[in-house]
């Protein structure tokens, strides 16, 4: 079910019109659906039924504190890769005994915050990082629990930028390295390895690449086991994929279906980290038309929001559906979407055809609940959008929209004299 539907020609979310929300908060605005974050989680909760298990919400893919306590309510962990994303977790109520920390850059200062907070494991990408992690465990006289994050070396068929579980990614380790380094984790006072983890990409449609690694994922446990490791948990991250577009990615009883097979034999506590998934769909930006510009060979619709908004489409090259938020009656116009930014970069969409508009009318941008805002920036000295909730037919501000003066707040203008 689709949170985002047109009635009598009006774009809403839920029950409530969208031009209500544009009429009140103005634009650019993040609008979010508190229905559709919910469904989305049970369907994968359910899903895992048959297993023991925790999915744990990828932070940063929506870090809003509103957003964090609505899955931390439905009972939802938390995938985190930062002290400041952790920070936020405490801050919203959610329980950092959920919590799993990854990452190739932990510091000394989130490795102590982490363990003040005792959070369920850390995910291990190199041996310097586990000598890090025993030495401040050491220092604050507490245990690290530790997974390593394993690189199955499985292609994920996505764009090159969001793969993370081949060969050549920075991220997690082969096997044979991975091994080595649990030998080394049974040698250390203030370590305890509790399971393995991996994650291999993101916005995958395929199951294929998630079964690979999977299977490759059961070796490894059985030998460790064989070494001596006490494996607790198996983590196979996130990276299950949406419909932006015309991708058919599996559902997730088709997801559960394919992976249980594999899982249920490890005798294993399940963690999954889905982001995209929970929130991607979830959310749409508005933004309004400022102008329409007929150039020789293109027609131009220049709207409010730009690439600091939402830097997906100039980032990775990503579609996302654009809708009017009224429909109105005339000829379809095809033509570019673009910013006020000074890149040419700036794009939301080329070549689209669009229902007929004009200046004044908003658009939205699909898709965009997960790595919309937590991306978005002040380049051009832009103040970033604001961000509400909608729950059924009610909605609420989570965020306000940033002025000038925010711009501005932390800075400190010195001549040096």
């Amino acid at each position: 079910m689709d949170s985002f539907s047109y009635q009598n020609d009006a774009l809403y979310c839920d029950q409530v019109p969208v031009e209500t929300l544009v009429s009140q908060l103005g634009t650019p605005l993040y609008v979010y659906s508190a229905l559709s974050f919910g469904r989305q989680f049970d369907a994968l909760d359910q899903a895992f039924a048959a297993l023991d298990h925790t999915i744990c919400f990828a932070v940063k893919s929506n870090s809003n504190l509103s957003v964090l306590q609505l899955f931390s309510q439905k009972g939802s962990g938390f995938d985190i890769v930062s002290a400041g994303e952790l920070y936020r977790v405490v801050r919203a109520g959610g329980d950092p005994r959920r919590a799993v920390f990854a990452g190739v850059g932990k510091s000394s200062a989130d490795i102590k915050y982490a363990l003040e907070q005792n959070i369920l494991f850390f995910s291990v990408e190199s041996a310097v990082e586990l000598l890090r992690i025993n030495a401040v465990a050491e220092e604050t006289g507490s245990i690290a629990r530790v997974c390593v994050r394993v690189n199955p070396d499985v292609d994920p068929q996505t764009h090159k930028y969001i793969t993370t579980g081949k060969s050549e990614n920075k991220f997690g380790l082969d096997f044979e390295a991975a091994k080595q380094l649990y030998q080394q984790a049974l040698s250390l006072p203030c370590v305890e390895p509790v399971g393995v983890q991996m994650h291999i990409g993101s916005q995958i449609t395929s199951i294929a690449p998630f079964v690979t690694a999977v299977r490759k994922l059961a070796v490894l446990v059985g030998e460790l086991r064989g070494m001596g490791v006490s494996i607790s948990y198996v983590d196979i991250g996130g990276g299950l994929g949406i419909v932006y577009s015309n991708e058919t990615p599996p559902s997730p009883a088709e997801f559960a279906a394919a992976l249980l097979p594999e899982l249920v034999p490890l005798d294993t506590h399940l963690i999954l980290e889905p982001g995209r998934f929970l929130s991607g769909n979830a959310g749409i930006m508005l933004t309004r038309i400022e102008y329409i510009k007929q150039a020789p060979t293109k027609q131009f619709v220049i709207v409010d929001a730009g690439m600091n908004d939402l830097i997906r489409p100039a980032l990775y090259q990503a579609y996302h559906d654009i809708l009017p938020v009224t429909i109105r009656p005339g000829a379809p116009m095809k033509v570019d979407i673009v910013g006020p930014i000074c890149e040419t970069g700036d794009f939301f969409g080329q070549d689209r055809i669009l229902s007929s508009v004009s200046s004044g009318d908003c658009l939205a941008i699909k898709s965009t609940g997960a790595y919309g805002f937590v991306m978005a920036s002040n380049y051009n000295s832009r103040p970033r959008a604001a961000e509400v909730m909608v729950n059924g037919d009610s909605w609420y501000l989570i965020r306000r929209r940033e002025t000038w003066a925010d711009l501005i707040e932390q800075e400190i203008a010195c001549t040096g004299k």
